[in-house]
């Protein structure tokens, strides 16, 4: 079964193609995104601007075209914090399904958690004990913790790097009364969260997922991805001392000329690097594994697991290419 995920993120629109069956291992064939910062396109009333939605409808039917064109069966398409979070939400939504015959489904922070969860679960097997998972995305920042594919913990904060960036700084690079109050800030919103997660024991396995992890690992010496993603790659907490206290210092352009660092998120890497320093300082962490499955793969794990395509996220969230259909 070759099937498409759909992800609209607070940064990119991404379309990720797998041939996949149920019990079997999801083998990418194509990924694909368009960068439009929509979490930045947000109005001062809470909208997603007119621009926003326009290049938002543009992206996601070049990427149903795509899916088409790739012989996709199904198309799982979902939204995530930029537009869960506009005021119009629900005009977006209606707009997008109209014109492109695409239904986003609109994800919660929790169900994000969820099946990020699950898929570092199965990447790692039982024997990762009790695992606790971290994912940094643009909006929010995603927990979750437990022993089995379900997580007794699902938590998700709105500590995200594009978030941040947006309401933390006004100068690129930030200056240093910005990053000691950002990093103060940030001790006071995760104390919380690390009181939750100590309810459930001491982690047998610690995992991140997210390209804001794995750039921060790979500018700390982690392997490059053309080594694969079975090589093992870390992040430590003297490591990523060391990597804010030189990244801090870079406007972002120089930043996005480091290896592992995309342009389009180079002006948020130092806001991530802080709250990754920040969540890893609250529930006393020296060191992370990274994993390369995150949510998408949960998207699509999920959906394997249910043959007749529900999905426990909620209705939308699977759309059927039929024989006569958009080919």
């Amino acid at each position: 079964m070759r099937l498409g995920v759909l992800d609209v993120g607070s940064n990119t629109v991404h379309l990720l193609v797998v041939d996949a069956h149920r019990g079997a291992h999801p083998t990418p064939m194509h990924s694909e995104k368009s960068v439009l910062r929509l979490a930045e396109q947000i109005t001062r009333s809470g909208d997603l601007s007119r621009q926003g939605a326009d290049e938002l409808v543009g992206a996601v039917e070049s990427a149903k075209a795509a899916a088409v064109r790739l012989g996709c069966e199904e198309v799982m398409a979902f939204a995530t914090s930029a537009v869960r979070e506009a005021g119009n939400s629900a005009k977006v939504l209606a707009r997008v399904a109209e014109q492109t015959g695409v239904e986003l489904k609109v994800l919660s922070g929790v169900d994000e958690a969820r099946l990020t969860f699950l898929a570092v679960r199965r990447w790692f097997g039982w024997s990762a004990g009790n695992l606790l998972v971290l994912d940094i995305g643009g909006g929010s920042l995603e927990v979750a913790m437990g022993v089995d594919e379900e997580p007794q913990l699902a938590e998700s904060l709105p500590l995200g790097a594009g978030r941040i960036t947006r309401t933390r700084f006004r100068h690129d690079p930030p200056t240093r009364s910005e990053l000691v109050a950002t990093s103060a800030w940030l001790e006071d919103q995760l104390a919380g969260l690390a009181r939750k997660v100590a309810k459930w024991g001491e982690p047998d396995r610690v995992v991140a997922t997210s390209k804001t992890f794995r750039s921060l690992a790979r500018l700390t010496g982690a392997a490059p991805s053309a080594s694969g993603p079975r090589v093992r790659r870390t992040l430590t907490d003297t490591a990523l001392r060391q990597l804010l206290a030189f990244i801090s210092r870079m406007p972002s352009g120089e930043l996005a000329h480091l290896e592992g660092v995309s342009a389009s998120r180079s002006h948020q890497l130092v806001a991530g690097a802080l709250v990754a320093q920040g969540a890893m300082r609250a529930l006393s962490l020296g060191e992370l594994e990274i994993c390369p499955w995150a949510l998408r793969e949960g998207v699509i794990l999920r959906r394997l697991d249910h043959s007749n395509g529900a999905d426990d996220t909620g209705a939308g969230l699977t759309r059927r290419f039929g024989a006569g259909e958009d080919r």
